[in-house]
């Protein structure tokens, strides 16, 4: 029986010859599928004398020109057909000992010679004579300078003339190469005209700079590909493989399809693709990366409709990382690759590194250039992590140099101190009606001493939903006001506005001030309008208005104050770093700054978002609070949710339900909030009065939904995230969300605060028809605890620093590579920025370093 093994070599030489010898059937040339050969050959117990001769063979073959392969592969057929006087002929090329192969029946065995034969002494070379004419012997015959027994000594043949034109082009290249052509644009570089440079500013491209940034955003590790005969069936795997055959099949009237066989050294793959129009993009004898579905019919491995794109030879050859960029129509990976790394050769000399030599050495960090190419075209893991860490490190640096920058032109204007003695304080804490936990007499000693120093406060202060944040704030105010300055508390919307007004008021109205007048806390919103506007306007600008709570509307024009000493951000990551800068320059002096956050802050946003800002955190809860109870639930369990809904509505309780869209989408397959607030009124809860909130309702519209929802009007409120901020209803008991794994973490664990507010046991269920694991685990997350700083830091690591307040409003500038998890690389990026930053704080020791955190932090202004 013919050996497998055999047959399988027997294609691939079939396959060169069709290809011309090109020494490209085998990923990584014969040699690369030798090893696995010979023992698959072994095993099927093949002569290990033809097994050797034909793995010295597969070396030739791969040594031996594209003329002289066909010599090569017509003595491998013959060594697989048996022929001995072959096999004895390789091995005696190789240097062996001849074979001792027993002669034939029909062939006498050689005589033993009578004696051994004396070896013939060579003649001894000797230069040939300088008067002989042209030969052997001429004057330019190098042997006559040759040492005796030496070999001639190899002549390299001539470069061939389309190497040399391409050498001498990229000669003539570079000497017109200036460090100004990377702000050039991209069609300087060869190769790129107006149709590429197009394709490349889809992505973003427009200046050769901006190709040396853009970064792969994954890699193939040729080392960890797996091979053929590893695949199994029903697993979606990739595979390096050469492409032996493609054609096309009618299978129908009206359908052809394509099929391929797909070979490595290992084995083969049936692969079959639905599109005809995919044969234009495949070339037999191509080495490519598939990707699918691996299958198995009738004994034979398949792949269903593979992915499939161009791979790096040289990189599949020395198991190396090959770079995979994001992409746009009409530019492949091999295009953009072939790009940047001509692009490296051509200008990576050029870069000047802003990381000052210092910081490069204490953090041991490559160069800029090293680094570029290691993260473009790396030598191994090692050198791709040490470039990536120096390239996080930079950005990272640039945050940290900004925020610097920005602390100490906050603190540049001197305060008005606002000192408070303990009698002081002492009233306030009496006037509260509740004691106050350690966390928050923590949090307002560390404000008390801010403010009675000239340096302006800029302090956090964050905190889980119903952790006291508010009376806190209120303690800051009350100093204030009994300095004789005022207090400004900026709100993101008109319902949270209000509420904190009656909060503030019911608590300062309290108390007087030092000249017996009540303190007088005043509400300024879109809705106040006319002469109620004009008294407040007055107020502040005469000095009777101590404390005002406003929105945006205290912001506008017009609004002027007599003497602003404090002012307080709610749930400041709602407005952009524009609207903050404006507040604080309705002061004459530097405010003091104090902002809060109920959406806790993980550590290493604190020490960049808000890196310019020092940071408070109250971890406690104050005693009694009921702990909320959640649950993840399916969709087929909704009926037992509505009956435990109805029975707590029965107790005079009330309850959310949330959907992440407003209308039904075509595209996603989740619940919108005006299809289910029709059926939930109609068909699900007819007797009980359903609300509906939603963002595209108008302001007004919005505020009337939730104070008829906070007075009771409606039993049930049907809404989307806009109640994830402002609404306090003690009286609501359960919140139901549904296609809960659209959210984030903390955006999820907000909403789960908007029960549990009271005194009542409260619930919060999760609906979810996701199946993937990562789905899953939050929605565990979720489950099994209620710190929300915990749940935070698990967020950050899933979505990005702006994604994780569910806006854009971070202030931070986009990452290339950075991540604001790594809390490593962020405080030595923050170590060396406070050291640099203390040594020279204008940065006029490094020119290139300040106008690359100037370009950094383009557009972003104060981050506070």
């Amino acid at each position: 029986m013919t050996s497998s093994a055999f047959t399988r070599l027997g294609r691939i030489l079939d396959l060169e010859e069709k290809q011309g010898w090109r020494n490209r059937s085998v990923i990584g040339g014969m040699p690369a599928m030798a090893e696995r050969w010979a023992a698959d050959a072994r095993a099927e117990d093949v002569d290990p004398l033809l097994v050797d001769a034909l793995v010295a063979l597969m070396s030739e073959f791969d040594d031996a020109e594209e003329e002289t392969r066909p010599a090569v592969a017509s003595r491998m057929r013959s060594v697989m057909a048996g022929d001995m006087d072959a096999v004895q002929a390789v091995v005696a090329e190789a240097g062996e000992e001849p074979l001792d192969i027993p002669p034939g029946d029909d062939e006498p065995p050689d005589e033993p010679p009578d004696e051994p034969e004396q070896p013939v002494e060579a003649p001894a070379a000797r230069p040939a004579s300088r008067d002989q004419g042209p030969g052997l012997g001429s004057v330019y015959d190098i042997s006559d300078y040759e040492e005796e027994g030496e070999p001639e000594a190899s002549v390299p043949p001539p470069e061939p003339t389309h190497v040399a034109q391409e050498r001498v082009r990229k000669q003539q290249a570079a000497a017109r190469r200036s460090p100004a052509d990377l702000q050039a644009e991209v069609t300087i570089l060869p190769g790129v005209g107006d149709a590429t440079a197009e394709q490349l500013a889809r992505l973003g491209i427009n200046q050769v700079i901006d190709l040396l940034w853009h970064l792969p955003f994954r890699y193939d590790d040729y080392s960890q590909m797996r091979t053929i005969d590893k695949l199994q069936p029903g697993e979606q795997a990739t595979v390096i493989a050469n492409l032996w055959d493609v054609h096309e099949r009618k299978v129908s009237m009206n359908r052809t399809i394509v099929q391929g066989i797909l070979g490595d050294s290992t084995g083969t793959l049936h692969a079959t693709w639905w599109n005809k129009w995919v044969i234009k993009q495949l070339q037999t004898g191509a080495t490519m990366r598939f990707s699918g579905k691996i299958s198995l019919y009738l004994g034979q491995k398949t792949i269903d409709n593979p992915v499939f794109e161009d791979v790096d030879e040289e990189r599949v050859a020395t198991g190396r990382l090959a770079p995979v960029y994001r992409l746009t129509e009409g530019l492949s990976n091999k295009r953009m690759r072939t790009l940047i790394h001509d692009l490296l050769e051509g200008y990576a000399d050029f870069l000047n590194d802003p990381l000052p030599t210092e910081v490069r050495g204490t953090y041991d960090l490559p160069n800029l250039a090293t680094s570029l190419w290691q993260v473009h075209f790396p030598d191994s893991h090692e050198q791709l992590q040490s470039a990536r860490r120096r390239l996080a490190f930079e950005e990272l640096f640039y945050i940290q140099l900004g925020v610097q920058q920005r602390r100490a032109m906050l603190r540049a204007a001197a305060a008005q101190p606002l000192p408070l003695d303990d009698s002081q304080l002492e009233r306030f804490v009496a006037a509260l009606p509740f004691p106050l936990t350690g966390a928050q007499e923590r949090v307002i000693d560390e404000i008390r001493r801010d403010l009675a120093r000239t340096v302006p406060m800029t302090r956090l202060v964050q905190g889980d939903v119903g952790s006291g944040k508010t009376a806190v704030a209120a303690a800051a105010m009350w100093t204030t006001l009994l300095n004789g300055a005022q207090a400004a508390m900026l709100a993101p919307t008109q319902i949270l506005a209000e509420q904190h007004h009656r909060g503030l008021g019911n608590l300062l109205g309290q108390l007087a001030r030092p000249d017996g007048q009540p303190v007088t806390v005043a509400l300024l919103t879109g809705r106040v309008t006319g002469t109620e506007r004009e008294q407040v306007l007055n107020g502040l600008a005469g000095g009777t208005v101590d404390v005002v709570v406003g929105t945006t509307a205290l912001i506008q024009e017009g609004v002027e104050f007599n003497n602003l000493g404090l002012i307080v951000v709610d749930e400041q990551h709602r407005f952009g770093v524009e609207q903050r800068g404006a507040l604080r320059s309705r002061a004459e002096g530097q405010p003091h700054l104090l902002v809060m956050s109920a959406t806790p802050i993980p550590r290493s946003l604190a020490l960049t978002v808000y890196g310019d800002l020092d940071v408070s955190r109250i971890d406690e809860m104050p005693p009694g609070r009921t702990p909320i109870k959640t649950k993840r639930f399916y969709p087929a369990q909704r009926e037992r949710l509505y009956n435990f809904i109805r029975r707590e509505v029965d107790a005079g309780r009330q309850a959310y339900i949330i959907y992440p869209l407003v209308e039904e989408s075509d595209k996603l397959d989740v619940g919108a909030a005006v299809d289910a607030h029709k059926r939930l009124q109609e068909e699900i809860f007819p007797e009980l009065r359903v609300g509906l909130l939603h963002g595209r309702l108008s302001g007004s519209d919005k505020d009337q939904v939730m104070r008829d929802f906070a007075t009771g009007h409606y039993q049930i409120l049907v809404s989307t995230t806009v109640i994830e901020v402002g609404i306090d209803v003690p009286n609501a008991t359960v919140i139901v969300v549904e296609d809960a794994d659209r959210f984030g973490l903390a955006q999820l664990h907000q909403l789960r605060g908007r029960v549990g507010r009271g005194e009542f046991a409260s619930y919060c269920a999760l609906i979810s028809k996701a199946g993937g694991e990562e789905a899953r685990s939050r929605l565990r997350a979720l489950e099994d605890t209620l710190d929300g700083f915990a749940l935070a830091e698990r967020d950050l690591e899933l979505r990005g620093p702006g994604d994780f307040f569910g806006t854009r409003q971070s202030g931070l500038p986009d990452l290339r590579i950075a991540h604001l998890t790594d809390t490593e690389t962020i405080a030595a990026a923050r170590e060396a920025a406070q050291r640099l930053f203390g040594q020279d704080p204008e940065l006029a020791r490094y020119p290139l370093l300040s106008r690359e955190v100037e370009r950094f932090w383009q557009g972003h202004g104060d981050v506070s």
